[in-house]
């Protein structure tokens, strides 16, 4: 997949199959454009491609309503190359962009730059000033401008619908099976391994501390999880939480003990995959008793993990 930076430099291509949106998350309501995308690619003998924007627009239209975002622009970028886009162009979103008229919009961007031949749009995709251009005026100027609009209607996955929205309150409730519904995959968080205050190695049960990048993290709490080491997937158990044994009001960390692993990881970038919360945090009356609940929880996480590659 080839990214580009703006939009001004790829309508020479010979036109393109263009998936608009944010794509926060890369859900499976976000996957059904992204093939769609493709298949029109195929069909018309062009590429396919995705038109994202950078920052998120309401990190600029409304900073303090803006959302956080459920994967970093290098975690999405990642995710809608394994989809098998051909072009990835990231559109800087500025107040200038914002203020488009929706006429200007399209011929800015999707005319002039991409030389869009097929648009593939959300079912409430709307865009230019004050959110102005909607998908019926978006087919009105196509008819005139030579390339079709395609809307993918309201993805559900057993009954829900598949938002980024309803994504991120699954995720605070510590439901990540529910968000696994509609990801289509685990949430994953990436970090780095950072030095921590050595209590799990003391007590027997290394941890890998990681320093996050992640906005937006699952509910406090132990998780089964899949850690990703140099590539390979290793079982895990994790805490989410602020290690209330040892101390009072102590700052949110996540720390995985990595199952039969055995190696020196400080340094080192992780990708944490969260499959099943097992419990809340707890806080414990000795060393020995959480050590016991530890074990119960690794011997939980290993039977959670046991099918999942």
């Amino acid at each position: 997949m080839v990214v580009h930076t703006g939009s001004d430099s790829l309508a020479a291509a010979g036109g393109l199959a263009v998936a608009i949106g944010n794509f926060d998350g890369v859900h499976v309501g976000h996957q059904r454009l992204l093939a769609l995308a493709r298949e029109r690619g195929r069909v018309r003998g062009v590429p396919s491609a995705v038109l994202t924007f950078e920052p998120h627009p309401a990190r600029v239209l409304a900073p303090s309503l803006a959302p956080p975002l459920l994967c970093t622009a290098a975690r999405k970028q990642e995710l809608i190359g394994e989809a098998g886009i051909d072009h990835l162009v990231i559109e800087p979103f500025t107040p200038q962009l914002a203020a488009l008229s929706p006429e200007a919009f399209v011929e800015r961007i999707l005319v002039a730059g991409l030389g869009a031949r097929d648009v593939i749009v959300g079912y409430d995709f709307t865009y230019g000033r004050h959110r102005a251009g909607t998908i019926d005026t978006l087919r009105a100027t196509g008819a005139e401008r030579g390339f079709a609009v395609h809307v993918v209607p309201q993805v559900t996955v057993h009954g829900l619908v598949a938002s980024s929205t309803k994504i991120r309150e699954f995720l605070l409730e510590g439901n990540v099976e529910g968000a696994r519904l509609l990801l289509g995959r685990d949430f994953d968080c990436d970090g780095t391994v950072v030095q921590g205050h050595g209590r799990g190695r003391g007590i027997g049960v290394p941890t890998a501390n990681l320093s996050t990048e992640c906005e937006v993290l699952p509910r406090p709490g132990i998780y089964a999880v899949r850690v990703r080491v140099d590539g390979t997937w290793h079982p895990a158990a994790a805490s989410l939480g602020t290690n209330p044994t040892f101390v009072d009001g102590g700052p949110l960390t996540l720390e995985a003990h990595l199952i039969d692993f055995d190696g020196d990881l400080y340094g080192a970038r992780l990708r944490v995959a969260f499959h099943t919360r097992l419990r809340d945090e707890a806080r414990y009356p000795s060393v020995d008793a959480l050590v016991a609940q530890i074990r119960r929880d690794i011997e939980a996480a290993r039977a959670a993990l046991k099918e999942v590659s």
